[in-house]
């Protein structure tokens, strides 16, 4: 099963070992460089499962849940944070604006892979 996959991450170098491990299990990475640049994607593309940092510029990974789940045709497609934090109050944050999992760089890619293959069933 292929699935689409966008990933949200300001670190060009993140964003190359998130397509990377995806690539390898054979899902279809696609890639945004922030939360703004995420939801631009977004109008045009929905993926079976989304990927995000929480720490970006111009619209953190909060914002971009909460805007996500705020898109009717969205709301449904599961979010996995994947960052350095990993305070419960933030996790808690997170939850609340609608994120499915959270995931603690660095990250091993078969733990990211079944993750992914959790959430989209």
């Amino acid at each position: 099963m292929s699935l689409n996959i966008l990933a949200v991450d300001d670190s060009r170098t993140m964003r190359d070992m998130i397509s990377l491990a995806l690539r390898q299990a054979g899902f279809e990475p696609t890639l945004a460089e922030d939360g703004q640049h995420g939801l631009e994607v977004l109008e045009d593309f929905t993926p079976d499962a989304i990927i995000t940092d929480i720490n970006m510029p111009r619209l953190d990974g909060f914002g971009f849940i909460d805007a996500v789940r705020k898109i009717p045709e969205r709301r449904a497609i599961p979010i996995l944070v994947l960052t350095t934090e990993s305070a419960t109050e933030l996790k808690a944050r997170a939850r609340e604006a609608g994120a499915t999992g959270w995931i603690v760089k660095p990250f091993d890619p078969a733990k990211l892979v079944r993750a992914l293959e959790m959430v989209t069933g």
